[in-house]
């Protein structure tokens, strides 16, 4: 059975991205229902020439590296780069277009002009190391990457050795403007006629590391970026043209990306960016500019509330959003307490693209993480794939106007999607009433500190060690964090086991991947459980950390 839906016209020249969506027999049962949305969208141009045809012209949009940016300066800006990437650097719809960088206003504006253009971008991570972009851009085969110059090292030695990369152009995310992008930009006129892209074309590659740490590539249509607003965005939060965001998740994610960029712009709102997202940090633009809006992980609320203690102001907050890691009900019940207001937990997934199952204002619990949005169906499955009784514990299936396309990788696609259900990999029960409990994760990931850290990955870090002879890691609890990454190592005959090699590993880990994924606890030890085959036992080594 094919739940493919009849794809309507492209925009796109380059047909890289339509020729590898999913076969057709394993595609999720999409339910559009009131999403109804033009044959041809192109999203960046709702998010902001449009905004300014509804009036926000004056309102601001982008708050970031000291500037204000109102939604007529973020559209002329979008529009002198749309320019410039189609006429000078030779992106056609359809490319794929990488953007390296920190949160900050410039990302945004590179995000927005690309797709634009009607290319397909890539956002990723600033603390990705060279290998790791290597294998994005051989995946999805891209031809220009747009980098803050700040983090041009990594990716020029990736666009050295890549037969795709062809084009890398620098631009100033310090908000100068001075680097080639912008100086180019700087060129142009500031009005674009933006590439009519069909509104399921694809507008966003997704890159989720699951278990393997190899990089799959989820696909989102330029529907897609409006429902989760019209969805989440509008039901949840009830955003208004007033409102103020802030948080930590990067925008590279699409946690961060719908939170702190499509959620605001869809609704003439504002969103206050920062590339370092410390609590403290967040706590004085809150207070600084009386965010209304907060998306961040537990750890951060909990800092959050000591400073309360200390007298920091933080009554502006009305929704705080609390996602990436499990909300501890203790935490949930002292911000409650603590500003009358509740933490707003929600599940959402990479491959959903942003929050499908959330608590609402006036109908929110501890240690539950809601229903599912208006549109949105969940249920709890056993191992055949039939419904659960309610109470029991069982894999998370939901289905919704947005779903899992994984490009060109049918075998994980097959996994992930079962009866046009999406399997999320979580593991949940659902109550007498309807709502759903998060219980564990059930595919590998570590989740710490609202970052999916995948443990093979960081063993291959440790294991390119020469000292390093087998190791195991696994997702210790924490209780700051959710889980941190333990790394159990078995070392060669004569090395070192103390604090001093413990320190050489974690910072042979940060240089070889993403600093984030460095094992926080390093147990030195003779030798790793096993089963009679010579499979690591990690469950036996959670035991011990527990």
């Amino acid at each position: 059975m094919t739940h493919m839906p009849q794809l309507g016209p492209s925009g796109h020249v380059d047909s890289f991205a339509r020729d590898n969506l999913p076969p057709a027999d394993c595609w999720p049962e999409l339910r559009l229902g009131r999403f109804e949305y033009p044959q041809f969208l192109n999203a960046a141009v709702e998010l902001s020439d449009r905004m300014v045809d509804k009036g926000f012209g004056d309102h601001t949009a982008l708050i970031g590296n000291g500037r204000i940016r109102t939604y007529k300066e973020l559209t002329d800006w979008t529009n002198r780069i749309a320019n410039a990437l189609t006429e000078d650097y030779g992106v056609k719809p359809g490319n794929r277009v990488l953007i390296r960088s920190p949160n900050n206003p410039a990302m945004v504006a590179c995000w927005l002009a690309a797709t634009k253009a009607g290319a397909v971008v890539v956002n990723t991570m600033p603390m990705l190391r060279t290998g790791e972009l290597s294998k994005i851009i051989d995946k999805a085969e891209i031809s220009h990457a747009l980098c803050d110059t700040r983090l041009m090292d990594e990716l020029t030695r990736a666009a050295k050795d890549s037969r795709f990369l062809e084009t890398v152009v620098g631009f100033d995310g310090t908000a100068n403007h001075d680097a080639e992008l912008d100086r180019c930009a700087l060129t142009k006129p500031v009005r674009y006629d933006a590439v009519q892209t069909g509104r399921d074309d694809v507008a966003l590659l997704g890159f989720t590391s699951g278990t393997t740490g190899e990089p799959k590539a989820t696909m989102h249509f330029h529907r897609d970026l409006l429902i989760i607003a019209d969805a989440y965005a509008a039901e949840v939060l009830n955003v208004q043209s007033d409102d103020v965001f802030v948080g930590s998740p990067p925008l590279a994610f699409t946690f961060g990306l719908g939170g702190l960029a499509v959620f605001p712009l869809r609704f003439g709102a504002s969103a206050a960016l920062l590339e370092t997202a410390s609590p403290p940090n967040m706590i004085e633009i809150i207070e600084k500019h009386r965010a209304t809006i907060c998306f961040t992980a537990p750890t951060a609320y909990r800092v959050m509330m000591q400073a309360m203690d200390e007298g920091a102001d933080l009554s502006s907050l009305r929704a705080a959003v609390s996602a990436g890691e499990t909300l501890p009900a203790p935490v949930y019940q002292e911000w409650v307490e603590k500003t009358g207001k509740p933490l707003l937990d929600g599940i959402g997934s990479t491959e959903m693209l942003h929050i499908f199952i959330s608590n609402r204002f006036g109908d929110s619990r501890p240690g539950c993480t809601g229903r599912p949005l208006q549109g949105y169906e969940a249920r709890v499955i056993g191992p055949d794939g039939a419904e659960l009784p309610r109470g029991e514990l069982g894999r998370l299936a939901v289905r919704g106007p947005v779903g899992c396309r994984y490009m060109s990788d049918p075998v994980k696609q097959r996994e992930y999607v079962l009866d046009g259900w999406n399997l999320t990999g979580d593991t949940f029960l659902q109550d007498e009433e309807g709502y759903f409990h998060f219980a564990a994760r059930n595919d590998g990931i570590i989740l710490s500190s609202g970052y999916n850290i995948a443990g093979p990955e960081v063993e291959a870090a440790l294991l390119s060690h020469p000292e390093v002879l087998e190791c195991a890691v696994v997702g210790a609890p924490c209780p700051e964090r959710g889980q941190i990454v333990e790394a159990h190592v078995v070392m060669r005959d004569g090395a070192e086991t103390g604090r001093a090699m413990a320190k050489i590993l974690q910072d042979h880990v940060k240089a070889a991947i993403a600093p984030y994924k460095y094992p926080r606890r390093i147990v030195f030890t003779d030798k790793l459980p096993k089963t009679e085959s010579g499979k690591i036992q990690r469950f036996r080594l959670l035991e011990d950390s527990a």
